[in-house]
């Protein structure tokens, strides 16, 4: 039953890159772009109205977290090293919240 939406989000997931270099100059803070955590999540609330929707743990301690805003539609993903340095690594436009997607037809 989760089939479809988990196929979906891969397909976004493995897209975000490559679709966030297109998109960054209108959208979230430039790809690559470091600073203390605090100082992006506070950037990402002001500038674009983002909060953070999920997180996950990566090998070596870093964290990724998705932020993102139902008004803006603007998302990003961030990670954030152990030493508390988070790093955009992507960025985009269209979000679409989990009960939008659930409305969507299968993939």
């Amino acid at each position: 039953m989760h089939t479809p939406r988990l196929a979906l989000a891969a397909v976004l997931l493995s897209a975000a890159p490559a679709l966030a270099q297109q998109a960054a100059p209108q959208t979230s803070p430039a790809l690559s772009a470091c600073a203390p955590r605090d100082s992006i999540v506070a950037q990402l609330e002001k500038k674009y109205g983002e909060t953070r929707r999920g997180a996950g743990l990566q090998n070596r301690g870093a964290v990724t977290e998705v932020f993102a805003s139902a008004a803006t539609g603007t998302w990003t993903i961030i990670v954030t090293r152990p030493d508390g340095v988070s790093c955009a690594v992507a960025a985009g436009e269209a979000w679409l919240e989990e009960t939008a997607l659930s409305a969507l037809p299968p993939v």
